[in-house]
């Protein structure tokens, strides 16, 4: 059963939607990129809500998203300047479409599904997520950035390919007329956003350890000629990455995670110029729940 949380938009503007294309063509970061340079105006305040090595619940995080979301429209309506705000966690295996996503891309039964399914407001088709996959959902007010939907998924992107570039010297690029990161014909990241009033939510999902087979059930994004790989494959095939029992197994994962946790954070700072404030959270009978600074 597909499942639905609170109503959302039937249909997302066709900007916002992944387009499978057959292009090759591969744009690499630049840090002279016009379409994601880096201003030179006053920083802004983000609230960072860390939870990178706990399994969040999709509903939950999704409704925490439509919190924060309807308290900065508030905002607006009262010509108030929040500070934007980044949820970085990871989720219980999950898989969720975008608004106009087909069922044809799932390779299962929606009545009998392996996993939990959401249909979310976000833009792009069904994608898989999982522990040891990395998801940012920055809320943030792109009148205080740059209105342009263009520029912020080149942004988003950018964050990858430059956290991928200096953590582990992954040479990681964009394709042309497809939204994410890719390292050949793998697939990294993926980004699936939903922007209301200029706020922006959903994001982008990093698979870092994660078990790649459950996208084996689906068609991810999609796209049916390309893969989708990990940092930790990758650095296994370059013998950059080392398994000596069960216990060394575990804590390579976990550094993993963590190298790539500070190095997302790092980039995401600098591109979209921000400087972090940790927020005060606390997880209560299974929710998570702001706390008065």
């Amino acid at each position: 059963m597909i499942l639905w949380m609170n109503q959302v938009l039937s249909s997302v503007p066709p900007y916002l939607t992944q387009t499978p294309s057959k292009s090759t063509q591969t744009c690499h970061s630049s840090l002279v990129n016009s379409t994601v340079s880096v201003s030179h105006r006053p920083k802004r305040r983000c609230d960072l809500y860390d939870l990178h090595k706990e399994l969040v619940p999709y509903a939950e995080a999704w409704s925490w998203q439509n919190a924060i979301v309807k308290e900065k429209k508030a905002s607006n309506q009262k010509n108030e300047d929040l500070a934007d705000s980044l949820i970085i966690l990871q989720h219980h295996p999950v898989y969720t479409l975008g608004a106009g996503s087909s069922e044809e891309y799932l390779n299962f039964d929606v009545k009998n599904a392996p996993f939990d399914l959401y249909r979310t407001e976000r833009g792009g088709e069904v994608t898989y997520h999982g522990p040891g996959q990395l998801v940012m959902y920055p809320i943030i007010n792109l009148r205080y950035h740059k209105m342009d939907l263009h520029w912020y998924l080149r942004a988003l992107e950018e964050v990858v390919i430059r956290a991928l570039s200096s953590a582990f010297a992954i040479e990681a690029s964009r394709i042309e007329g497809l939204t994410g990161v890719w390292v050949g014909h793998q697939k990294l990241a993926a980004i699936g956003i939903k922007v209301s009033q200029w706020i922006t939510y959903h994001g982008l999902a990093l698979n870092v350890t994660t078990d790649l087979t459950p996208f084996q059930r689906i068609v991810p994004c999609g796209i049916q000629d390309r893969q989708v790989g990990s940092i930790k494959s990758l650095l296994k095939e370059n013998f950059q990455y080392k398994e000596c029992g069960e216990d060394n197994h575990e804590t390579g994962d976990y550094e993993l995670i963590d190298i790539t946790y500070k190095s997302l954070i790092t980039e995401f700072c600098e591109v979209f110029q921000v400087n972090l404030g940790s927020n005060l959270y606390k997880k209560e009978a299974g929710k998570i729940l702001d706390l008065p600074c």
